[in-house]
């Protein structure tokens, strides 16, 4: 299993155009050129190179994020990378770390939230990267009920300022991305309270940590909370702790666009809807759902190429093996991820051009539309605008098939709900459940290749048995002679354990 595309045979089934379809994934023809550039830009880049993460420690793997990160800043400025190809390039880094959270969602929110006066203060320093923001709004004790945060901003007259403090152990801020070690800046989420009064929770820019020396500032506790679940994977990220003991910021540092607090200590709400102020989270709650159909894409794309790879069982008279893909129990894993990962992607999609649409129509002060309403139209839109764009031989048809394996797998899944509910009858899902497998059929020829149309360079998906060539058996080889473990011969330890131990038994047998 030497050199070649070991996958070609499987490629050569393919009954659509892959080059199409590839620019519905991405959305459009730019941006498939746009991503198919900075994925290429950054698996060229040795820097870049992911292979050893698995086997650093917690402390060598945050501080290959900086060195990252702070290649890709400087590459960045250096080939004068537009917003968006900053975006994707940071994106194909595939490493998370405190340059996601900067320009996520510190920088957004103070686009969103800010006074003129302070975007012309803040931005300049945050886009030239001479500030390191994060956006501090989960606690200890509240995830996403943002109306029950502990931390209080209160207004003192006297000194014109507010007066940070975290009342509790579960007002802490807890799990902000760059907050850890990173970030000197953040957007504080407070309940304001001006007068004895609670005006609900808005939005400070606080100053963390001293631009000099990296310390924290008097009154703030700060600190990384520790390792994640996983091997490597966002232990990358410095997600963070903080308290604050009467910390004290100038007035000028809450964010006014939508309401503001006079230096007399008066509250003045505006006019604008408060549910602006939600706006960098909601954003990033539509990232959630695209940054899951890539998860899934990756994992169907992996698994997909291996299972047309391996092959196990079925040989007669001493032929070759079945592919495990072949195999029936196999497809109905595999699939139903493969048609999810699209779903979750033209669901993310739309998620996006709806939140657009959304901000830009309350930031023209257009209020009447009933969410409900408007997402049903903006929905139907999305679907027309998708099918109008959509091109190339075959290409509507797979997605077809791949909807219809989504939604009936869906009632394969639950079936026993559908049939207590006398939703469906037992004769129709037993059609469903014959349609589902006829369609596995209908897909088979053409997995790989729509996996491939998630243009996903090797570097990117990390995965040896994921390889686009096949090759896998040779290259799962060479990764398992570079493992630390086979540095040498005889292990660390030998003498110490595993002799004394052999010896011991050595002795007990000839007795």
């Amino acid at each position: 299993m030497e050199g070649g595309d070991h996958l070609a045979h499987e490629r050569n089934k393919a009954e659509f155009d892959v080059n199409e379809m590839k620019i519905v994934w991405a959305g459009s023809r730019h941006a498939f050129e746009v991503s198919n550039r900075m994925s290429r830009l950054v698996a060229s880049d040795p820097v870049f190179d992911k292979s050893n993460r698995a086997v650093m420690t917690r402390k060598e793997l945050f501080k290959n994020t900086l060195r990252k990160s702070a290649h890709a800043w400087k590459l960045i400025n250096e080939l004068r990378l537009s917003d968006e190809e900053s975006v994707i390039f940071k994106y194909f880094m595939d490493q998370p770390g405190f340059l996601d959270l900067h320009w996520r969602m510190f920088v957004p929110a103070i686009k969103g939230q800010g006074t003129e006066e302070q975007k012309q203060k803040w931005l300049p320093l945050a886009n030239k990267m001479q500030i390191i923001g994060c956006y501090a709004q989960t606690e200890l004790g509240h995830g996403s009920n943002v109306q029950g945060l502990e931390t209080t901003a209160t207004f003192d007259p006297q000194t014109d300022q507010f007066i940070l403090h975290s009342p509790t152990q579960t007002s802490s801020k807890w799990w902000p991305g760059g907050l850890g070690k990173v970030s000197t800046h953040a957007v504080v989420y407070a309940r304001l309270i001006t007068n004895g009064k609670d005006h609900g929770v808005h939005g400070f820019i606080v100053q963390l940590r001293n631009l000099d020396d990296h310390s924290p500032l008097p009154g703030i506790t700060i600190g990384d909370i520790g390792v994640k679940f996983g091997n490597g994977a966002y232990n990358s990220m410095d997600n963070g702790f903080l308290m604050f003991d009467k910390f004290c910021i100038p007035r000028d540092q809450m964010l006014m666009r939508l309401s503001k607090v006079t230096r007399e200590g008066k509250y003045v709400p505006s006019d604008v809807p408060r549910q602006l102020m939600y706006g960098t989270m909601v954003s990033v709650r539509q990232t959630i759902v695209s940054n899951a159909s890539v998860a899934m894409a990756r994992a169907a794309c992996i698994a997909t190429r291996y299972s047309a790879v391996r092959r196990q069982f079925g040989s007669q008279n001493g032929g070759i093996e079945t592919q495990v893909i072949d195999y029936k129990t196999q497809q109905n894993r595999l699939f139903p991820l493969l048609a999810s990962a699209y779903a979750f992607r033209f669901v993310g999609e739309w998620l996006k051009w709806l939140y657009t649409d959304v901000t830009q129509r309350l930031e023209a002060s257009d209020f009447a539309t009933l969410p409900e309403a408007h997402a049903c139209t903006a929905g139907l839109k999305f679907i027309a605008k998708l099918e109008g764009d959509i091109k190339g031989k075959g290409v509507k048809n797979q997605l077809k098939n791949l909807c219809y394996i989504y939604a009936l797998h869906l009632i394969h899944k639950h079936l026993g709900d559908f049939l207590s509910t006398n939703t469906i009858t037992p004769e129709q899902a037993s059609l469903a459940n014959n349609q589902l497998r006829s369609l596995y059929s209908q897909l088979r020829p053409n997995a790989v290749a729509l996996v491939d149309a998630f243009d996903y360079t090797d570097h990117y998906l990390g995965s040896v048995l994921g390889r686009y060539d096949g090759n896998v058996y040779p290259k799962l080889f060479e990764e398992a002679l570079k493992d630390p473990l086979n540095d040498s011969v005889v292990p660390d330890g030998y003498h110490e354990y595993i002799r004394p131990f052999i010896k011991q038994h050595l002795r007990s047998a000839r007795l």
